[in-house]
């Protein structure tokens, strides 16, 4: 799923080449893609693209009039792209596109087509009057992961008292991270993926927030190297990708912890002391 680093770059690629031209249609192509009944669709009909922006994992597309704050006649359509969902520019404007389950038409030039690969169809799209922010999907969000303060950040871990790794991972803490973001920023941080929130000290969440800005920023800086987004195998990474491979940090073998939907990769010697975690999800290590 992109995180917060290709979701960020892709608004930055869309706001570039889109603000500024007036919508003429947007048009549903799958009956589960539009989340929302109020307002509908039409009412963004002739509103400009002010921009494209971000939420976490969310790309926010803007309409409305002027160039300042969210005002109570904007219209926002709020796309969450889910595992397989990308949004790219359409220049053919195909009746029927392969994978395609909406579109943005402009008044002038190419369109946007929300495409999802698969048959699931979990991507959506939500449209919300006035400040995104204030309402589902976006109320229930923790702060972007790259904003948020040492100190509030630390109030959140000792509040929580979960796994480190889950925590990263949970859109209500912090926005935006994702698996290979949390494998990331954990080996960076040197600290087990299995390290309770609340048992962290100063120094492992000093060493845990200032990983977060930093794993972020490197993938923001590949990301805005690209012309689209790419997949996660193209994003940089130490650990996530890196399973059975040497660790570029200390030359240890890259291990992961596999559960059924997802994997948590880890090097034992940069985060947990040597220890091998246990591959299941009862037991915390290895004898």
């Amino acid at each position: 799923m992109p995180e917060l680093p290709e979701v960020a770059a892709h608004a930055e690629r869309l706001s570039a080449g889109f603000a500024g031209t007036p919508l003429a249609r947007f048009e549903p192509m799958h009956p589960a893609v539009l989340k929302t009944f109020d307002p509908r669709p039409a009412a963004a009909a002739s509103k400009a693209l002010k921009e494209v922006g971000h939420r976490g994992k969310y790309l926010l597309l803007r309409f409305g009039e002027g160039n300042g704050g969210y005002e109570t006649s904007d219209l926002t359509f709020v796309v969450h792209l889910m595992q397989a969902g990308r949004l790219r520019i359409d220049t053919n404007k195909a009746r029927k596109p392969r994978g395609g389950i909406a579109r943005w038409t402009f008044a002038d030039g190419p369109a946007l087509l929300l495409t999802e690969a698969g048959t699931e169809r979990r991507a959506g799209v939500w449209l919300l009057a006035g400040d995104p922010g204030a309402v589902e999907p976006l109320a229930r969000l923790g702060p972007d992961a790259h904003t948020i303060g040492r100190d509030e950040f630390a109030q959140r871990l000792a509040a929580a008292s979960e796994r480190v790794h889950g925590f990263l991972r949970d859109q209500s803490h912090l926005a935006g991270i994702g698996r290979l973001l949390a494998n990331e920023i954990l080996h960076t941080a040197r600290i087990s993926p299995f390290a309770n929130t609340s048992r962290l000290d100063g120094d492992a969440v000093d060493r845990l927030h200032a990983a977060i800005t930093t794993s972020i920023a490197r993938g923001l800086a590949a990301e805005r190297e690209r012309e689209d987004m790419g997949r996660s195998q193209d994003r940089p990474s130490d650990v996530h990708h890196r399973v059975g491979e040497p660790c570029p940090a200390c030359g240890d073998t890259v291990r992961s912890v596999e559960y059924r939907r997802y994997r948590v990769a880890y090097c034992p010697t940069c985060q947990t002391g040597g220890k091998v975690l246990a591959d299941n999800t009862t037991s915390r290590f290895l004898k």
